[in-house]
């Protein structure tokens, strides 16, 4: 994604800082999945999809602990109890992991918000709230990419490269939901702090 790079190096240096400075649970998750740039938030969302074999959208502490472990974040066994219990509102020892995504993104403003929907319709041309390779074509354009240009992609292979953008290097399959677009750009947007420059860089990514 054009931009995206640059600020994601800036970012990952800011989390780091940031992190030295802070001892609430969820903003040292937050902070440790930004360290990886924009899709480290939602690279983690997916590493606890693929421990729901059970299709339940719940951790367990253990669960929660095992996934925050295996995605590489460094906590002790109390502030991941601390983090679980936050979330565990009815005490019923499991937590929603769908809400404990949303609460690790960065906040992006109503404006922000609305810019991003735009783009995820506009690249959502069947209307099933998925984006894959079929509803790219028409939509970008991969004649220009260098590769296809140079015969050493085809127009599929381009349209792949640019749904990773998107998807999680743990587990490509293709297809970015909305939530994971929200994903990646609340952690694109987190390392622009001005709103218009936000905005002027999605509206020439997607010509909205």
């Amino acid at each position: 994604m054009a931009g995206t790079s640059r600020h994601d190096h800036e970012m990952a240096i800011k989390a780091r800082l940031d992190l030295c400075k802070t001892s609430d649970p969820v903003e040292k998750v937050r902070l440790q999945c930004l360290t990886r740039g924009s899709a480290g938030i939602k690279g983690l969302g997916r590493m606890f999809r693929l421990m729901d074999d059970d299709g339940s959208r719940s951790l367990t502490l253990s669960e929660l602990s095992r996934g925050l472990h295996d995605f590489g974040v460094v906590m002790d066994k109390q502030e991941v109890g601390e983090l679980f219990r936050g979330f565990d509102r009815d005490g019923n020892g499991t937590i929603d992991f769908e809400e404990f995504l949303i609460s690790l993104r960065p906040p992006m403003s109503r404006s922000r918000q609305a810019a991003v929907q735009q783009a995820f319709r506009k690249l959502d041309r069947t209307g099933n709230g998925v984006v894959t390779v079929e509803d790219l074509q028409g939509v970008y354009n991969a004649k220009n990419h260098p590769k296809y240009q140079n015969g050493e992609w085809s127009e599929e292979q381009v349209f792949r490269c640019f749904l990773d953008n998107f998807d999680s290097p743990y587990d490509k399959d293709g297809k970015v939901s909305l939530e994971e677009f929200y994903n990646y750009y609340s952690g694109v947007s987190a390392s622009i702090d001005n709103d218009a420059y936000f905005l002027l860089m999605m509206k020439n990514a997607w010509k909205l």
